[in-house]
């Protein structure tokens, strides 16, 4: 059988621990017999960035700029038992994080459904998309702990001079503080993808920050969102018998509860690290969702929503066998080499993707699943099989056309 012939590259970002592990296993069995792979390869695994002092990370987001398409393998983002653990110089912030930055956009996550794996909240009959941003908070914070009695204030320098200062607190004590930043530009973006994806789906869009409590920084989150919207998206959601709605975060978490779904819920950046896991997990299991950054100017980079599987890493080193599940990291393969076919119009590839996803939910339907699965499935004979084994099976379905 002939390879399927590539005429630009995917920029392949590898990663940690197990799905380091799976994402060779998914390669030499789903992708490179089928697939004249072309790729420019990165290594984010932790001894890497350690070794670049992190250049390595930007390296591979400024790719992904040229190349318009990457594909990624989960990361490890260092705690300080990390840093003991890899021997690192120091703890490094979150690769996703700094890609995202680089990239900016924003993150459309999405449950993959599959007939016996019903979502634990019985109302939900249709996906919820999570519409996350991708651009500064917490994950481009400056924090510190404070050593003792004294007052920490939060200031501002103009390029004139001008200074503006408020105080946060007068420390009586040891404590820790923190300071996040964002920018209207990337919040306009933002509220521009979350809009545009909404229109391609014909799905609702929801909101939510908490603009009664954080009354500057969440407040300009959501009157950019009603300028965009006003300006540019009302007769568009109108006519597309859709539309926009806006609340605070703890009220849609409650809404979206008693909701079918079927809508595209969008959240600043930490909300949506924590809601989709919530999704992904509520759906079937954190393996089970896609994950994909779309920058402003047309970039895509796929990867899976979950981590780098640790304690099934260290079963993988002691010689035990391992029962992984590795769909969302097929997903993210399925869905860079889609993306690259459209943009290179490349039908073979964008048919590819499709077969193999399309295998994936086949051979869950047809029992054979990871152990994540099979604790959860209706599915009245399932049987349970380890990592390569699951993969191997996709494999045969892909072999049977």
């Amino acid at each position: 059988m002939s390879k399927i012939q590539m005429t630009t590259p995917l920029v392949e970002i590898d990663g940690d621990e197990m799905t380091r592990v799976l994402w060779r296993m998914i390669k030499d069995e789903l992708i490179l017999p089928f697939i004249d792979l072309k790729t420019e390869y990165y290594d984010l695994g932790l001894k890497m960035r350690d070794q670049t002092d992190d250049e390595v990370t930007k390296q591979a987001a400024e790719a992904i700029r040229k190349y318009g398409v990457g594909v990624k393998c989960a990361t490890i983002t260092p705690n300080p038992a990390r840093v003991e653990e890899y021997q690192l110089h120091k703890m490094y912030k979150s690769p996703n994080g700094t890609l995202r930055a680089i990239l900016d956009g924003t993150v459309f996550r999405a449950p993959i459904l599959v007939k016996g794996i019903e979502p634990c909240v019985c109302n939900w009959k249709k996906p919820i998309t999570i519409a996350r941003h991708a651009y500064g908070d917490v994950y481009k914070n400056v924090e510190f702990r404070v050593p003792g009695k004294g007052e920490a204030k939060l200031v501002f320098t103009a390029d004139d001079g001008t200074v503006t200062e408020k105080k946060i607190y007068d420390f009586e004590g040891e404590g820790v503080i923190q300071g996040v930043y964002n920018l209207d530009d990337s919040i306009t973006s933002f509220a521009k993808s979350c809009f545009a994806y909404a229109l391609t789906v014909r799905q609702d869009l929801w909101f939510a920050t908490k603009d009664t409590i954080s009354k500057t920084y969440d407040r300009v989150f959501k009157e950019i969102f009603e300028e965009v919207y006003e300006r540019e998206y009302r007769d568009l959601f109108e006519e597309a018998g859709i539309t926009y709605f806006y609340t605070l975060i703890d009220d849609a978490v409650a809404r979206i509860m008693k909701s079918e779904g079927g809508i595209v819920w969008a959240c600043k950046n930490y909300d949506g690290d924590v809601f989709s896991d919530m999704l992904s997990s509520a759906f079937g299991s954190l393996a089970m969702m896609t994950s994909v950054l779309v920058s402003p100017d047309g970039c895509y980079e796929y990867e899976a929503a979950h981590g780098t599987v640790q304690k099934h890493y260290y079963k993988h080193l002691a010689g035990e066998e391992t029962s992984t599940n590795s769909v969302a990291t097929i997903f993210a393969w399925s869905g860079a080499l889609r993306k690259r076919g459209e943009l290179n119009h490349l039908s073979e590839l964008t048919d590819f993707a499709d077969r193999l996803e399309a295998a994936t939910i086949q051979t869950i339907e047809s029992g054979i699943m990871t152990g994540d699965l099979i604790r959860i499935t209706s599915h009245p004979n399932p049987k349970k099989v380890n990592s390569l084994e699951f993969i191997q099976a996709i494999r045969a379905k892909l072999e049977e056309g």
